[in-house]
């Protein structure tokens, strides 16, 4: 949170905008990291099970590579709104969105691995 001034008593007066918009970096940040170690465990999980020497593995690990990408670009966009008194709140919202776009489709090729490697 940033101090912006004191008020009338010399208390510190915070921009609430700004802390709610710090809140809701900290937490997509903190979704990217969680998705981002999901899909480590699954090429992970793929290697370890030599499935990826299949067909179907090698399709599998295609995925999770795409995924790997989309969690870099989600990255990459996070990092465009680290100085949040700098970015259009308009921007902000479509780059939020993109993020969360990345991170759900990132979490289902994770979650479709992850059934996969069950059945083998």
């Amino acid at each position: 949170m940033r101090l912006e001034r004191s008020g009338r008593w010399g208390s510190p007066v915070i921009d609430l905008r700004l802390a709610r918009d710090e809140r809701r970096l900290r937490e997509a940040q903190r979704r990217s990291v969680q998705v981002l170690d999901e899909n480590k465990r699954a090429l992970a999980r793929l290697f370890q099970s030599g499935l990826i020497y299949s067909r179907a593995g090698a399709r599998l690990a295609r995925d999770l590579l795409q995924a790997h990408q989309h969690l870099l670009r989600a990255g990459d966009l996070l990092a465009r709104l680290a100085p949040l008194d700098a970015v259009d709140p308009g921007e902000a919202e479509a780059i939020y969105g993109e993020v969360a776009r990345l991170l759900a489709r990132t979490s289902a090729l994770s979650a479709r691995s992850n059934v996969i490697l069950a059945r083998r």
